[in-house]
């Protein structure tokens, strides 16, 4: 699995701006649908903080931009990474994985074959969270976590986090050799920002 992968669509809500999805905690489901959580659109840009654990003490953090810049002729938004991202009814989709998928329910599961020998497994593990990032605190959150088999005994672990009206805001990435979990990456979102309305 590629965390490059879901950092792409750089998308993350004005930097301490909230929009609020209902959501309910006793079924443990989110109101509103994927595209609601991962929006897209040509401008929309989210700059990401490296705050993983490896960084040495003092260590300086680096920064990633992420900005849509085009739309294909095949209805996917381009970043600037040359990545592509779609959000139909059912899912936020790249080309090849299913990053989010409908319905925003604790326990909701599915697959996406990226290739002949890895199968990524994903699994709704929080609706309704409350999570702050330097761009902000947001309500109504939705965690995703993914699996990637890598060998025998050993896989690699991601969450994303969504904010609705925003789009990830958390990545955490560990790799787990032998029942053993070590941190690899963790990106916080900075900053969003959308380009304002065309009159």
């Amino acid at each position: 699995m590629n965390p490059r992968m879901l950092l792409i669509p750089a998308v993350l809500a004005a930097a301490c701006a909230t929009a609020p999805v209902a959501t309910s905690r006793a079924s443990g489901s989110a109101a509103g649908g994927p595209g609601d959580y991962f929006p897209l659109a040509v401008g929309n840009e989210w700059v990401w903080d490296d705050v993983s654990p490896q960084l040495p003490e003092g260590g300086r953090r680096s920064a990633r931009t992420v900005r849509i810049v085009s739309k294909t002729d095949d209805g996917y938004f381009r970043d600037n990474e040359r990545t592509d991202l779609r959000a139909d009814g059912e899912c936020v989709r790249d080309r090849l994985r299913r990053l989010l998928c409908k319905p925003l329910t604790t326990g909701n599961a599915w697959k996406s074959v990226v290739s002949a020998s890895s199968t990524e497994r994903y699994e709704i593990v929080a609706v309704g969270e409350r999570v702050e990032v330097p761009a902000g605190r947001y309500d109504g959150c939705v965690r995703v976590r993914a699996h990637n088999r890598a060998g025998p005994t050993s896989e690699h672990v991601m969450e994303l986090t969504y904010a609705p009206g925003v789009g990830p805001i958390r990545l955490e990435t560990w790799a787990i050799v032998d029942g053993v979990a070590a941190p690899q990456i963790r990106a916080v979102l900075r900053s969003f920002r959308q380009p304002p309305p065309s009159r």
